[in-house]
């Protein structure tokens, strides 16, 4: 018998008792389909994170800075020094911005906003050649803050998206809102970036940093972003600003630096580890699946001993038997498997518009994206699981002896 016609048979005995099969096939499917989904959602997050650090640019490097304690205190760096470094490599960083967060009272009129995030950044913080600030949302009016409002400490700002509409009915532009009781003059909007909701992305306040440390009573930064001068150059601009900060530290607990590239690598290694882990959970229900077709197998030899003595005497060989039973096997997994990489598919795409919906990402956003490696992997483990866990009835089939075999009733 060919494999052609084992084949036949296989199928043939699958269509004759077709809830059997398909009970038999769950763990299977189970399997398959949780690992086409783990898969699609690890390679769609990977692709949305990558996504959203590519906004924030590659050539990001943050630097958390929050001393020495004691009598080291004394020892410290001020935004002065972080300019002073970028003017002297200019061939490796190319600007630096104080980001200083406060928390102050925001009224416009009678109306205060208790939620509202204030940021003091500097000019550098927004990109006109990208139309947009370090922290990725893009300015929809007016214009950001400028070299003259930071070094004269004027008391100007940009509002998010959510403030533009609830306090001033979209017409921002040149008001007046009160900070701490100290009014600014509102010269840019933000394009709403997050939901525009109260306490979201889009209720936000940027205004000169040295208002913001005016507002904080503390003349201390403890957060710098700096851009390296391209992409090439980010580990050398990560070195040199580590080079100054540990000449005024004498040690390198006092601050931290990460740049975009090392975030994101962070980032993908643990989300490949949680990716691991979660399939070799979803790798279980093969391996249940895999013991259902063994014990199915057993059960139809023990059904067909009589069938597997007549074959045998009419001249079939043990190998002949032993190839049918694991055809048999690898089919009913191939077929789970199929089945189990279709309902994963279905499932990334439902997962894909769920989560779409609470990210509030669009169309554009988070996708979950079935690969066909994955695809291809995940169907011939599925195959590989029958196979191995059929080789043991198949192999108790091809060593029935004919005689006891057609005696069997």
């Amino acid at each position: 018998m060919n494999f052609s016609q084992s084949f036949r048979l296989a199928v043939k005995s699958l269509l004759a008792s077709k809830m059997r099969a398909l009970l038999t096939m769950l763990g299977i499917i189970i399997g398959v389909a949780a690992v086409i989904i783990i898969t699609s959602l690890g390679n769609g997050m990977q692709n949305y994170m990558n996504a959203q650090f590519d906004q924030l640019g590659a050539n990001l490097i943050q630097v958390q800075i929050w001393g020495l304690g004691g009598g080291m205190s004394s020892r410290s760096v001020d935004p002065d020094d972080m300019y002073a470094l970028v003017d002297k490599y200019p061939q490796y960083l190319s600007g630096v911005s104080p980001y200083v967060s406060t928390q102050a009272l925001v009224r416009r009129g009678s109306d205060e906003y208790k939620r509202t995030s204030i940021y003091g950044v500097s000019e550098f913080f927004y990109d006109a050649g990208r139309n947009q600030v370090l922290s990725g949302s893009k300015l929809g009016e007016g214009r950001f803050l400028s070299y003259v409002d930071v070094e004269r400490y004027q008391n100007v700002c940009v509002i998010g998206s959510y403030l533009a509409k609830d306090a001033f009915g979209g017409d921002a532009l040149g008001r007046t809102i009160t900070i701490s009781g100290t009014p600014f003059t509102i010269i840019g909007v933000m394009a709403e970036y997050a939901d525009s909701t109260e306490g979201s992305g889009d209720d936000v306040i940027f205004i000169p940093y040295g208002n913001a440390m005016r507002l904080n009573g503390t003349g201390w930064v403890s957060l710098y972003l700096f851009n390296s001068a391209d992409k090439d150059t980010s580990n050398l601009a990560k070195g040199i600003i580590e080079s100054r900060l540990y000449k005024t530290f004498q040690t390198d607990d006092a601050y931290y630096i990460m740049s975009s590239a090392e975030m994101m690598d962070a980032m993908d290694s643990m989300l490949n580890t949680l990716m691991a882990i979660l399939i070799l959970i979803a790798a279980i229900s093969l391996l249940v699946g895999g013991i259902g077709i063994m014990n199915i197998m057993l059960v139809s030899v023990t059904e067909r001993t009589r069938e597997i003595g007549i074959r045998k005497s009419l001249g079939a060989k043990g190998r002949d038997i032993r190839s049918q039973f694991i055809i048999e096997a690898g089919t009913t997994s191939a077929i789970g498997g199929v089945i189990g990489i279709a309902l994963g598919v279905i499932m990334a795409n439902v997962l894909t518009a769920v989560i779409a919906v609470v990210l509030g990402t669009g169309n554009d956003g988070f996708v979950a994206v079935p690969t066909l490696g994955g695809i291809a992997v995940s169907f011939g483990v599925s195959v590989g699981v029958g196979i191995l866990f059929g080789y043991l009835p198949a192999n108790k089939a091809a060593r029935l002896n004919p005689i006891d075999a057609l005696r069997y009733d």
